[in-house]
């Protein structure tokens, strides 16, 4: 037995050993990772909620309700349990699916994450294509001309984008750009008489009306989401052009610029091909963060335009004491963020061969 034992063992480190053994012992070790991750960011989500001086009965029946009522109450929500097994209920229940009852809307919360979260993606995901299409090449443009006027505009949008608050940035806007000058759409993601037209299919309206063919529906929405887009994307646009402008000066302090220069190659050919490849996977996780961030981190935005998303759905289930929202809201946030920081793995494989 024991020499068959050692066989096996020798047969599985050869085994390990090859590029298919290598590939399946990596995604196992990811998904472990993300299995723990996903516990752990159940245990605080489950631990948060009872620490929360909100009692969750009271959400239910109200702070008048008889001393029978709110018992029998708290016995069908399981408060009444140990705390370990309310622990195990609760994971059960989510990996099924079952985030509870909305007190707020009386829906399941699984039901209206589905409904609020693409109109967040769509805004957030607008937000960080404008925030990336500006924000590298003024990086760039900081780093190669360090102290000079490009590098000092790149440092005031950054500094003002950082510092002014985001729900000023929105009262102007709407102020000036709708109330003003009426170049684009007011609070909410569609005009009043333009909503219901188009049959949800994705939840993302710009996608649901290119879809339909309803492009007035199409272009009305357009209007509505380019300010707060905007205004989103500045904020991602200051972060993503200082560290893009952190990364290029220390790319182009390199010898291999130097030597790439004094052999003649273009300058264009020198910051855009080979300084730009080399940052190419820490700005990945810059721009993954800036978007991760930006999902979760638009509550203020989303109040301040009326935008039916879940930064906006949670503060509402805050409001409310609605402590299922809260927390369903809450996982999906997490997920979001193991999501992104797992497809910025995939992508540094993808971009640079010495992490496969």
């Amino acid at each position: 037995m024991t020499e068959i034992g050692i066989r096996a063992g020798d047969g599985l480190r050869a085994f390990r050993r090859t590029r298919v053994g290598r590939g399946l012992w990596q995604v196992g070790a990811l998904l472990v990772q993300l299995a723990i991750t996903f516990v752990g960011l159940l245990a605080v989500t489950f631990f948060i909620g009872r620490v929360i001086p909100i009692d969750p009965v009271l959400a239910v029946v109200g702070d008048r309700a008889p001393a029978e009522v709110y018992e029998a109450a708290r016995r069908a929500l399981g408060l009444d349990r140990p705390l370990w097994e309310q622990f195990v209920v609760y994971v059960w229940k989510v990996l099924n699916g079952d985030l509870g009852m909305s007190s707020l809307t009386n829906r399941p919360v699984l039901e209206d994450i589905v409904r609020f979260f693409p109109a967040t993606l769509e805004l957030a995901t607008i937000a960080t294509i404008i925030g990336v299409l500006f924000g590298v090449p003024l990086g760039v443009a900081a780093a190669v001309h360090r102290d000079r006027w490009p590098d000092q505009l790149a440092r005031v949008l950054g500094l003002v984008g950082y510092s002014v608050p985001t729900f000023w940035f929105g009262l102007i806007g709407l102020l000036v750009f709708y109330g003003i000058l009426g170049w684009v759409g007011g609070p909410g993601r569609l005009g009043v008489f333009f909503e219901d037209i188009v049959k949800p299919v994705t939840g993302v309206i710009l996608i649901d009306a290119a879809i339909a063919g309803e492009w007035e529906v199409f272009w009305n929405a357009v209007s509505h989401v380019v300010l707060p887009a905007s205004i989103l994307a500045y904020y991602s646009l200051a972060y993503i052009s200082r560290m893009t402008r952190s990364f290029m000066l220390e790319q182009l302090a390199q010898e291999y610029v130097t030597t790439a220069r004094v052999k003649g190659m273009g300058e264009g050919r020198v910051i855009w091909v080979h300084a730009l490849r080399n940052i190419a996977v820490p700005l990945t996780t810059v721009i993954a963060l800036s978007y991760a961030n930006l999902l979760e981190g638009s509550v203020l935005t989303e109040t301040v335009f009326a935008w039916p998303g879940l930064g906006r759905y949670l503060t509402s289930a805050l409001l409310s004491a609605d402590m299922n929202a809260v927390l369903g809201a809450t996982i999906v946030v997490g997920l979001v963020f193991v999501g992104v920081n797992l497809l910025s793995d995939v992508l540094y494989r993808l971009l640079d061969p010495r992490a496969r």
